[in-house]
């Protein structure tokens, strides 16, 4: 039988609680989110009117996509003007009458900051690209070498990261789009500005922040070549950079520290013991994301080609991170945001087995210890969309990547690599929230920004809330049964099952006062049926939750119908 070690601190001492620690965040992408007046785009003013709904599900914080002016050729994350909000979202007026409403609710409101880069048309680009001495050095420019770049570091949309600009005659860095330039953190006026916007926000009553890339502030010195064979070039020079750790104690010092606020930060290539300086008790940020998980499907760790899964190794990647920062650090838990396609498309079976295997997917990341985080329709199972065609796409980083794949001489039309670009795209994650099976998935009344996925007659929010059985009752579920049991957040987590190619096990312990709260999850990640023998002892065992109609309270062994997931108390 396995063992495993319990804390016997008397439950969770306050100074240990965190109220971001304790709630589960809704993702909203508000571009596709609700349509208000019929323009074919999201905005506040529809996403106000679906607030009943995300309070519904229990969520406690919602996490909001950029809604800042911007001329929206990444969809927001080119920002132009940080302290405004984009026509085509509403009003200063809409924002702050949301951020009443959801406050109204008991819930908190996360914004995106997005300050590695900004837009070629914030008033800063403007101004530096024509040599005015206050903002000349406010972005990354460079001479060429001879008639190239300056270096060979490459953008994760694909293509040179360099651009050279005419008016300022010198190459400016961008590691993303051409239309975003990184800003220059070396100079001290670039991150006063920064602090006073985040400052800024701040104030006006907002709990927190998402930021966007944060561990790409800090350039290399010189700005040498990156390794070419390397999936990013270059970003041995610009991930966790020389001065990443000063840039961020300095926000957090100046800004942060002086408000309750919770922080998560998107970091690339990050490590379980990066995530400990980051996060750890004297970290500047509560938490950050990994990819660690969402590159399982890679074929020989490439991006765009796609391979079979292990969940071994899930396991393993699941077990580092929880134990790795079970006493230092903190988690933040995912499997869907608007940059991943949909998890029921690449984990679970989206044709025989969607509603099953989005449920296993769901008791998966609301019963690991770290704050969970629900991307909206990732509720009702939603799944990826077909892509017939380059021209129905909006994804900057697909279309760039298919143009490119179509260069080579290895393909010749679209149709050959249909089948890796539709899986990767990140407009899976983008199609409009499906509220309906009425016109446009109920999303608006015009024409939308973007196609409906074709299954919206069947996964959409009105079915849902009338089906007791629906992936939406079971998501609400999971987040009851999260908030009633404190060993789902801080509890101790044991893979009781790590060798076991298709079904994954493990404990939750908390030592309380009254015991110990001990929870069992077991999962068959998979479309067949397994029968495993459970290593663990107990006197009682009651069956909370299955996404199967059981009643079978004895885990000791257990029959697993396809994609079947359970929990059990064995306090």
């Amino acid at each position: 039988m396995t063992t495993y070690e319990t804390r016997t601190n008397g439950g969770v001492a306050d100074d240990e609680r965190a109220w971001w620690k304790e709630a589960v965040v809704y993702q909203i992408y508000p571009r596709s989110f609700a349509d208000s007046n019929g323009d074919g785009f999201g905005d506040l003013r529809g996403l106000i009117n679906r607030l009943d709904y995300v309070s519904s599900l229990g969520a406690d914080v919602i996490w909001l996509n950029p809604v800042y002016d911007s001329p929206q050729r990444d969809n927001g994350y080119d920002i132009s003007d940080y302290h405004s909000i984009h026509d085509r979202y509403g009003t200063m007026g809409d924002w702050e009458e949301l951020l009443s409403e959801i406050h109204a609710r008991d819930m908190k409101l996360v914004m995106d900051l997005v300050v590695n880069h900004t837009s070629i048309d914030h008033e800063w680009f403007q101004k530096s690209r024509r040599g005015d001495p206050e903002y000349e050095d406010y972005y990354i420019w460079r001479e060429g070498d001879g008639d190239g770049p300056p270096n060979n570091w490459q953008s994760f949309f694909g293509g040179s990261a360099w651009t050279y600009d005419e008016e300022r005659e010198a190459y400016y860095l961008h590691l993303y789009d051409t239309s975003q330039p990184d800003l220059n953190w070396e100079n001290e006026a670039v991150r006063q500005d920064v602090f006073e916007t985040i400052e800024w926000w701040l104030e006006k009553g907002i709990d927190g922040f998402r930021m966007d890339v944060i561990n790409l502030l800090s350039k290399a010195d010189g700005l040498p070549d990156g390794d070419p064979d390397s999936e990013w070039v270059g970003s041995e020079h610009f991930i966790d950079g020389p001065r990443i750790a000063e840039y961020l104690d300095a926000m957090d010092e100046q800004v942060l520290s002086n408000y309750d606020v919770m922080t998560v930060g998107e970091m690339p290539q990050l490590s379980v013991d990066q995530a400990k300086t980051y996060t750890g008790t004297d970290g500047p940020l509560d938490m950050a994301f990994h990819f660690q998980h969402t590159k399982l499907d890679y074929a020989e760790n490439q991006r765009w080609a796609v391979g079979e899964w292990d969940l071994k190794e899930l396991k393993e990647i699941t077990s580092r991170w929880q134990n790795g920062l079970a006493e230092e650090g903190w988690n933040a838990i995912y499997w869907e945001n608007h940059d991943q396609p949909r998890v029921v498309s690449r984990y679970g079976d989206p044709v025989n087995y969607r509603r099953e295997s989005a449920k296993l997917l769901g008791t998966f990341s609301l019963t690991l210890s770290g704050t969970p985080y629900i991307y909206q329709g990732q509720e009702l199972g939603m799944t990826n969309s077909p892509w017939t065609s380059i021209a129905d796409m909006r994804d900057v980083d697909a279309i760039n990547h298919a143009k490119a794949l179509l260069e080579t001489d290895d393909y010749d039309e679209y149709t050959d690599i249909q089948d890796t670009i539709s899986y990767r795209s990140r407009d899976n994650a983008r199609t409009p929230m499906q509220w309906s099976p009425s016109e446009n998935a109920g999303f608006t009344d015009g024409d939308p920004w973007i196609q409906v996925n074709p299954n919206y007659d069947e996964v959409n929010v009105g079915d849902a809330e009338d089906d007791p059985d629906s992936v939406l009752n079971y998501y609400r579920e999971l987040l009851e049964l999260r908030d009633n049991h404190d060993a789902l957040v801080y509890g101790d987590y044991c893979d009781l099952l790590p060798n076991h190619e298709s079904v994954y096990v493990y404990a939750r312990t908390l030592g309380t006062h009254e015991g110990t709260d001990r929870l069992l999850v077991v999962l068959n990640f998979f479309g067949d049926e397994e029968t495993v023998d459970v290593p663990v002892e107990f006197e009682t065992a009651t069956l909370l939750l299955s996404n199967y109609d059981r009643a079978d309270d004895d885990p000791t062994t257990v029959t697993l119908a396809p994609y079947e997931a359970r929990v059990y108390d064995l306090s």
